[in-house]
């Protein structure tokens, strides 16, 4: 989500000093690992939100792919696809991150990152449409 691995590396520094400060309110030592896992992704959103762009995308440009696409992504390689998704725009990659990953709503993430929900769908449609023209050239150039 952080798009460098240098921002990668301070955000989970700056989760650590979050999680470690904040350990007496861990209620169950079981939940430990959702728990530090949120706050992980609570700073992510928060290390975006200063650097995030507003940028509203044509909606008709990127209406919504019906449920019937063929999954042609099952026959790349993981490798590959987290390489793709590292490339994108910060915008797209956040929200892309945080619908698929995270499976917040559109709604949610609008909220966390102060965006329209149209905005959110957009650059989730966008990083979708990035992702497979960046893969399908891979594939094609190098099979």
């Amino acid at each position: 989500m952080a798009g460098s691995r240098n921002d990668a590396e301070d955000i989970l520094q700056e989760a650590f000093i979050t999680a470690f400060s904040k350990l007496y309110q861990l209620k169950e030592a079981q939940q430990f690992g959702g728990w530090l896992k949120r706050i992980v992704v609570n700073e992510c959103i928060r290390h975006t939100k200063k650097q995030l762009v507003d940028v509203d995308l044509n909606e008709e440009l990127h209406a919504e792919i019906s449920d019937e696409e063929p999954e042609w992504w099952k026959t790349v390689s993981l490798q590959v696809i987290h390489v793709e998704i590292k490339a994108l725009p910060d915008g797209c990659r956040q929200v892309f991150n945080l619908y698929v990953f995270e499976n917040f709503t559109h709604k949610e993430i609008a909220q966390t990152l102060n965006i329209s929900e149209s905005t959110s769908k957009s650059q989730y449609q966008r990083a979708r449409q990035l992702l497979r023209e960046r893969i399908t050239n891979k594939l094609q150039l190098h099979g």
